[in-house]
């Protein structure tokens, strides 16, 4: 069984390194963290990912510019995308999730199991979860 690549696109290090590690620590995933937006893309088309965990507000670029890009080339127009936020509220993140089918949102500070759940929610089984609404915000 292939490993899932997970592409994240964070500028704050210190969140982008704590997934990477929690997830390869965890095993079945081989992660790319690329701290700049305006490298998403080439990243994106090096790297190939499964699915792409990507901040909104950074400090050389907008996520939603980067999901942009990443929707318009063929090679990356399927691959799903998680914006990852700490501008929303965990609640916001829940209404935002029930009304945009194409996105999801997770609000920092987000839980390694939250990011597991929403990873295997979209590239796993292929079953939505209905519990990822439900869940606990993080403390």
């Amino acid at each position: 069984m292939s490993k899932k690549r997970i592409l994240i696109v964070d500028d704050d290090l210190a969140c982008a390194s704590i997934l990477k590690a929690g997830l390869e620590r965890i095993g079945g995933y081989a992660v790319y963290a690329e701290p700049r937006a305006t490298h998403a893309l080439c990243a994106a088309r090096e790297f190939r990912p499964d699915l792409v965990l990507l901040d909104v507000c950074m400090i050389d670029g907008d996520g939603g510019d980067v999901a942009f890009h990443l929707r318009r080339d063929e090679r990356l127009c399927n691959v799903p995308i998680v914006f990852l936020t700490s501008i929303i509220s965990q609640e916001e993140a829940r209404n935002a999730n029930a009304l945009h089918g194409d996105f999801h949102y997770l609000a920092k500070p987000v839980r390694l199991e939250r990011v597991i759940a929403c990873i295997e929610n979209h590239i796993g089984s292929g079953e939505p979860d209905p519990q990822l609404s439900m869940e606990r915000p993080s403390l």
